[in-house]
């Protein structure tokens, strides 16, 4: 069912994935608090960008909040749900990933299908379809692909679990291969693509691929979405199991190599900020090193709220009021609004402590400009630093 080929750039972006997962296990592991934090945002800009690609209006900093149980008022508890739905399926097949009973077959799919839907009866969730779908072109309704008859499904499914029990390729080949296929057979009156890219994220858990840079290509798909739907046109107008899907699978495996290697940069940089608030906060102001969330956020422009630090950390609402206090008090954070709109932001100083912490040269770093500027300098001289580094 759905053979591939795979071409020359294929293959060229199966060795990048490979030497990169090289470098990364020669790195070592990461501190655990910073795995912890990189973890938590990626899970965000995934669930927001996989939701999103399926018409759920929510933002990159209002699943933030809602994942960390502050939702905004402004966003509808059905869209919650299905952030929340999102991010349950995620977990769920990471805390399967490395069972050593782990087998693959239908209810797998069900189960993953139902938290993607958050349960949803109306929505069908965990049921295969009993009906024809079609896929439509969201800007002129017409119908560009029909999937196979609903009483083909179950057996469809059936031979794609079993495939994937024993897949001849490599892991980002087999990823490709299963969001392809998922996507083509169409199992599900609705939470199709949504429950592809988990399943994607599974194969490649179950690798052995644990590093927050291989694990997911929601947010990269999110950003390139003419390129995602693009990469389905290689199915044709209607289901055929003959068709070869290699050119899903090439796009596939190039964005993979592409988004670790952004991911890897980034992270890199990410985790010297990470590094330097946990000394700012623990050896500086002799606070517990749960503040450094606060300050974290802070540096990126975050609204951070009592609900959300609480939320983030897993302390009380008067300890959470505690922290954030002292922060205000040491000039890091400053408040803004008042009652439930009350929310905490970052300030000058705070810039200007990153910058001095990390030793960089403080001239780069202008008070009373915007604070974003000053951050982007800050950002800018880590990533010169870690150019310059050998590797």
């Amino acid at each position: 069912m759905l053979p591939y080929t795979l071409t020359a750039e294929s293959e060229h972006c199966l060795q990048r994935i490979q030497n990169l997962r090289d470098r990364l296990d020669r790195a070592g592991p990461l501190p655990r608090s910073w795995l912890g934090r990189t973890r938590q945002d990626l899970e965000v800009e995934a669930v927001a960008a996989s939701t999103r690609m399926e018409g759920v209006a929510v933002t990159v900093e209002e699943a933030r909040r809602i994942l960390a149980g502050d939702r905004p008022s402004g966003v509808d508890s059905g869209d919650a749900a299905l952030v929340d739905g999102y991010r349950e399926a995620m977990r769920y097949v990471l805390a399967r990933a490395d069972d050593p009973h782990f087998e693959w077959h239908t209810e797998l799919i069900l189960a993953i299908h139902h938290r993607v839907l958050a349960g949803s009866p109306a929505a069908g969730a965990g049921r295969l379809r009993d009906r024809q779908n079609w896929v439509s072109n969201s800007a002129t309704g017409a119908q560009v692909y029909l999937p196979p008859a609903a009483e083909q499904v179950p057996d469809l499914v059936r031979v794609f679990v079993s495939r994937l029990s024993d897949f001849p390729g490599p892991a980002p080949v087999a990823a490709a291969w299963a969001h392809a296929c998922l996507a083509a057979v169409h199992p599900f009156a609705d939470g199709n693509g949504r429950t592809a890219r988990v399943l994607a994220s599974l194969v490649m858990y179950r690798a052995g691929y644990q590093a927050p840079q291989f694990t997911s290509l929601e947010e990269w798909w999110g950003r390139h979405l003419s390129a995602y739907y693009a990469a389905f046109a290689c199915l044709g107008s209607a289901w055929r199991p003959d068709t070869d899907v290699g050119p899903f699978v090439q796009a596939h495996v190039c964005a993979q190599a592409s988004q670790m290697a952004a991911l890897d940069l980034r992270h890199q940089i990410d985790k010297g900020v990470w590094t330097v608030l946990v000394d700012i906060a623990v050896h500086d102001l002799g606070l517990n090193e749960r503040t450094a969330n606060a300050l974290y956020d802070a540096f990126f422009n975050r609204i951070i709220t009592n609900r959300y630090y609480r939320g983030l950390t897993g302390i009380t609402g008067v300890t959470a009021s505690h922290d954030l206090a002292k922060l205000v008090t040491a000039g890091l954070l400053r408040p803004d609004g008042a009652g439930r709109s009350a929310h905490y932001l970052g300030t000058d100083r705070l810039m200007h402590a990153v910058a001095a912490a990390a030793g960089l040269d403080l001239r780069a770093i202008t008070p009373g400009t915007e604070l974003s500027n000053q951050r982007d300098s800050v950002l800018t001289a880590l990533a010169q630093r870690l150019h310059r580094r050998p590797q």
